[in-house]
């Protein structure tokens, strides 16, 4: 589907400063940034994670389950089952070294990097903040036992990584909302919610909205019939959200300097990844050469 006509427009009306610290700008991503954004999508294969895993099984009382979407990470691969980059405590062995920012994302980077420089200051900016790592989130509808169900949401979450956080947005609109919280497990108030368009860029930070609020994705529309790369057998992408933050260099790893059990763990993921990725079977070349110093390293191909 082409893109609405105001992509490449500028800032115009779509373009507002809310509050302090939440930045919403609907037309942020230009046409011809789109579609190479979109022809790079064709060539990925998202990962389908489950929750949990041998070493990190589930808490009593819970199974196995599969996360509502496939995704993707640039940057740095934050696995479900090591349980994401949580500071002050949950630093090692969560981020594993994953493939840079093809070029037309480091644009956007680039971009997104020098405004917000220019809304935060004081601890709100970490002095090494830059944006480092991506989660590529697909939303849309999950064929289950014959029948699709829609899984376009995401529940009431924190953002641990410091510093400002951005959102750019491909497909349909979606809505966030930002929720307080008085007592442990409900969510009460919405203090700020935003549609989130085709093309948008949300950018915000500070304590208001990375500590004092949650964030949730309540719904995805339907109504521009968007169908988004990459082709997947058993999922239908109506929305692609890509969601950039920041991890200290020191906290991302290769996969080889990862635990022997946090190896175990996701090394089924790094295969299936290194299936269509000269960088993942790279990393795992790099751990059998490590583990094995007089093997030759097989070459990435």
């Amino acid at each position: 589907m082409p893109p609405p006509s105001r992509y490449g427009r500028g800032p115009g009306p779509k373009v507002r400063q809310r509050t302090p610290g939440h930045h919403y700008n609907g037309s942020f991503l230009p046409a011809a940034d789109r579609a190479e954004i979109l022809t790079w999508l064709a060539t990925l294969k998202p990962l389908w994670e489950e929750r949990y895993s041998k070493h990190f099984p589930p808490p009593p009382g819970q199974t196995q389950r599969r996360l509502l979407r496939p995704v993707y990470w640039l940057g740095n691969w934050q696995f479900a089952c090591l349980d994401y980059y949580r500071p002050p405590k949950g630093v090692k062995d969560r981020c594993v070294r994953a493939e840079p920012f093809p070029p037309v994302l480091q644009r956007q980077v680039e971009k997104i990097e020098a405004l917000a420089r220019r809304m935060f200051r004081g601890p709100d900016m970490p002095p090494r903040w830059h944006l480092n790592t991506c989660l590529v989130n697909f939303y849309g509808s999950r064929l289950e036992d014959g029948r699709w169900v829609d899984t376009a949401r995401v529940g009431e979450h924190k953002d641990f990584e410091p510093g400002p956080v951005a959102s750019l947005s491909l497909g349909e609109r979606a809505l966030i909302q930002f929720v307080t919280s008085t007592r442990p497990g409900e969510r009460d108030a919405v203090v700020l919610e935003q549609w989130l368009d085709d093309g948008s860029l949300e950018l915000f930070g500070g304590v208001q909205w990375k500590e004092q609020t949650f964030h949730r994705v309540q719904r995805v529309d339907t109504r521009e019939g968007h169908v988004l790369p990459p082709e997947l057998p058993d999922f239908q992408t109506r929305r692609v959200n890509f969601t950039f933050r920041y991890v200290p260099d020191e906290h991302v790893i290769p996969f080889a300097k990862l635990s022997p059990e946090a190896r175990e763990d996701v090394r089924p993921y790094m295969r299936t990844l290194a299936e269509s990725s000269a960088f993942f079977r790279a990393e795992l070349a790099r751990e059998q050469s490590e583990s094995n110093p007089s093997s030759p390293q097989t070459p990435a191909r």
